[in-house]
Formats: structure tokens, C-alpha cells, sequence
């Protein structure tokens, strides 16, 4: 509760070149803008310092003085081995966090006429990527 959705792929320019936030959102009560950064593969550090660079971009050029520091939200298939995820975040002073997401193929029997299945979503998606 309390996120505000932004945008998917939102475009920030840094010294002429173009990055895209794979989503960009505003918590209300927090008061404060979340970048989440999804990779599809295992956890990799150098994946932190892309989702610093995306919360200071984020801080710069989007914050104003009512806000607080962005957060950050690294969501990867896999999580990693923990003291590889320690040791990337360590020094980094920016809230980040890594989570794994997990996908499932079966749906409990009371939602599987509202929700779209797995194969409606990724075509979605696809879609959407190829296009977009």
C-alpha cells in the first residue's frame, strides 16, 4: 500500500546519455521514490552499483527538498550466496535491497479464471519488450 506507479523503462538522461529504470514508483507515506531494477539471472554485484547510479540519478533529478533518499529494490530470479550480496552492499550508503522472486506455474483453483496464466503474461511481455 501507498505505491504510486511512475512508469516501466523510465528514461533518465545522465551527461546525454540515456538510461531506463525497469520501474520507477512513489511511496506516499514514505515519501519517497522507488527504483526497482529486475534481472532475470542470479544476483551479480556489479548489478548494486547499476542500482546506486539509478537511486543518485533518481535523488538529482527527481527529489525535491519534501523528499526523502530513494530506495532501491535489485529483484533477480536468484538472490545470490549472501556474503557476495553483503560484500556488493557493503559501502553503499543508498537503502538498496536484493530480493529472489519466484515464479509458479500453478494458481490456487479460486483464481485461475480471474488472473491471465503464465503463457498470457510472458506473450504480453514479450510483446511489450519487442515494441517497446
Amino acid at each position: 500500500q501507498g505505491f504510486a506507479f511512475l512508469g516501466r523503462q523510465f528514461k533518465i538522461t545522465v551527461e546525454e546519455d540515456d538510461y531506463f529504470i525497469d520501474l520507477l514508483f512513489y511511496h506516499t507515506r514514505l515519501h519517497c521514490y522507488v527504483v526497482v531494477d529486475l534481472k532475470a539471472d542470479k544476483f551479480k554485484p556489479e548489478y548494486a552499483g547499476k542500482l546506486n547510479f539509478y537511486c543518485a540519478a533518481a535523488d538529482d533529478m527527481l527529489r525535491s527538498g519534501l523528499d526523502q533518499p530513494t530506495i532501491g529494490l535489485l529483484l533477480c530470479r536468484e538472490s545470490g550466496k549472501k556474503t557476495t550480496v553483503e560484500y556488493a552492499l557493503r559501502n553503499i550508503h543508498t537503502p538498496l535491497g536484493v530480493a529472489e522472486y519466484l515464479l509458479t506455474q500453478h494458481l490456487p483453483e479460486a483464481l485461475r479464471d480471474i488472473l491471465p496464466t503464465v503463457e498470457q503474461l510472458e506473450s504480453e511481455l514479450d510483446e511489450r519488450f519487442e515494441t517497446g
